[in-house]
């Protein structure tokens, strides 16, 4: 029912390379594919996204999941490549069709929340601020999870250790589901943060963790408004990344009962919110 083409991760383009006091060569390079998904839901076109091919079943779960369509794999019975193809009549696998169970609720889809993403910014153009503050099913204030500073120091190798694509492209961001003692679930990358995110949280919930209880997203650039919101929704009580915060993912998560470490390079953080899950010698950023 999810079984899925295997696509082109990767091209190679001829790139002409110049350094200072060397003569220019001319090389093959591999850069990471982008291209565009539609998703529809029974039939009815609702998000355009760029995103690299592949676990695209799993990026329709997951965003499903972080829009509050959906709540469970259950929800969902059929997800099916069609109406797209290219000048020479192939299939390009770049239109999902999903069907959602028996009484789910469609996705509404009006002047208040416009679907289309990029690989950049995510889910743009959103009406306002509470247009994005999405009640969650599963609070992540509730879990009762603690974790060792020194596992989450080593949660950036762990989560690079995995990025097969980016080896070759340098041009990938990552994220990855990790238990609470360090061990991971889950990775994916994609040229978009955001559909990283979707892809670890649609396998999540396609194999039975969602809630996310006492486990860790770990994100490879900054934590944004959108990713730490999709965390929220999909249960995850810790969310961490290698780079800085925003002011609003900061409020969110602390509004949500959600640590968010920020900074995670070698054997320092920033604990923007709920510090008290962290044992050890956590560093605290500065107020």
């Amino acid at each position: 029912m999810y079984r899925e083409p295997v696509g082109r991760l990767t091209v190679r383009r001829p790139v002409v390379r110049r350094a200072a006091g060397r003569p220019a060569t001319s090389r093959p390079d591999a850069l990471a594919v982008e291209e565009p998904m539609e998703l529809r839901v029974d039939g009815r076109a609702l998000a355009v996204t760029m995103r690299t091919p592949g676990h695209d079943v799993e990026l329709a779960h997951g965003f499903l999941l972080t829009e509050g369509v959906i709540a469970g794999a259950d929800d969902l019975v059929s997800a099916r490549y069609c109406d797209s193809v290219d000048d020479t009549g192939t299939n390009t696998y770049n239109v999902l069709d999903v069907a959602l169970a028996p009484g789910v609720a469609p996705p509404e889809v009006g002047v208040e929340r416009n679907f289309y993403t990029t690989s950049s910014c995510g889910v743009c153009g959103k009406a306002s601020l509470d247009a994005v503050r999405l009640r969650t099913r599963f609070p992540p204030a509730v879990d009762p999870v603690r974790l060792d500073a020194d596992t989450l120091y080593g949660l950036p190798d762990a989560l690079r250790s995995a990025q097969r694509i980016f080896d070759s492209t340098g041009g990938l961001h990552a994220a990855g589901l990790f238990t609470a003692a360090g061990s991971p679930l889950v990775v994916r990358e994609d040229v978009g943060r955001h559909n990283a995110v979707d892809k670890v949280l649609g396998w999540a919930l396609q194999h039975g963790h969602v809630p996310a209880s006492e486990c860790v997203l770990m994100v490879s650039g900054r934590a944004s408004f959108e990713l730490v919101q999709k965390a929220v929704m999909a249960g995850v009580p810790v969310i961490a990344a290698v780079s800085a915060p925003s002011s609003l993912a900061v409020e969110l998560a602390a509004e949500a009962g959600m640590t968010l470490v920020g900074f995670l390079r070698g054997t320092s953080m920033n604990v923007y919110a709920g510090a008290e899950r962290i044992t050890q010698h956590a560093a605290v950023g500065p107020e």
